[in-house]
């Protein structure tokens, strides 16, 4: 009898390693944390079981920076990250718990099956993924306080500034000589973004891309510019022409 029990077949259910897999490719770090920890409380590994959630967690942590470390300019592939992390989970479960795991099954023992492993997955992306909206969010507001845009004409020209950096009279003279120019016509809508500078006004000017190896495309704005240094003498004007986001900055006119 007591040969029989010392014997019998494992109660507890385990994670086996293809479920790491999966689970951590959906749901990051700190799925393969939930899993290694629940695997080391059936092997009895209690001392084990807060490293792993310690880890998972500065490992998620570590995701998050190098996620938003990377500049917008550089295209890596959506899943280059997660395949990382997970190859590094799956290679940590097989050293650390995969004779163990080999043990378990050869007992007979259980594993959770698969509707449990994508639960947890999904679970676990969205509490991954909720403070990374959360902080991206508080990026593009903390980025976006102070400010302010106006419209102008018939056809809306906008022009956008940070009010704590330049007044609204100083932005209207600014649409004035734009207006005097014929930047802001009644063809197309424009759009401008001015900053001001130890007294000197620099207008971020959108432009198709190739546009500063291309004189004949620049000579018009070269143009802009001097009229619009007329329009306002006592104050240096510059162009910094741009494509697609203001730091993109492939041309400065001054």
């Amino acid at each position: 009898m007591e040969e029989q029990t010392t014997n019998q077949v494992p109660q507890e259910k385990i994670f086996k390693d293809k479920a790491f897999w999966v689970g951590t490719f959906i749901g990051g770090p700190l799925v393969a944390g939930y899993f290694i920890a629940e695997n080391f409380k059936v092997f009895k590994d209690l001392d084990k079981v807060k490293k792993s959630w310690t880890y998972a967690v500065l490992t998620t942590i570590v995701v998050f920076i190098i996620a938003f470390a990377i500049p917008e300019n550089i295209n890596i592939p959506n899943q280059i990250i997660p395949l990382v992390y997970t190859g590094i989970a799956y290679f940590l479960v097989i050293h650390f718990q995969g004779d163990k795991i080999k043990e378990h099954l050869r007992a007979g023992g259980k594993v959770h099956n698969w509707w449990r492993v994508i639960g947890v997955s999904l679970i676990g992306l969205v509490v991954t993924t909720l403070p990374i909206l959360g902080y991206a969010y508080f990026l593009d507001s903390s980025g976006d306080f102070g400010t302010d845009t106006r419209t102008y004409g018939i056809m809306k020209h906008e022009i956008a500034f940070d009010k704590n950096n330049i007044t609204v009279s100083e932005i209207n003279e600014i649409a004035d000589g734009l207006t005097k120019t014929t930047y802001f016509d009644q063809a197309v809508t424009k759009y401008v973004y001015v900053k001001k500078e130890n007294g000197n006004y620099i207008l971020y000017l959108s432009v198709v891309d190739g546009i500063e190896n291309n004189r004949y495309a620049l000579t018009p704005f070269i143009q802009l510019r001097e009229d619009m240094q007329k329009e306002f003498p006592d104050n240096k004007i510059t162009f910094n022409l741009v494509v697609d986001y203001l730091d993109n900055v492939v041309k400065k006119l001054e």
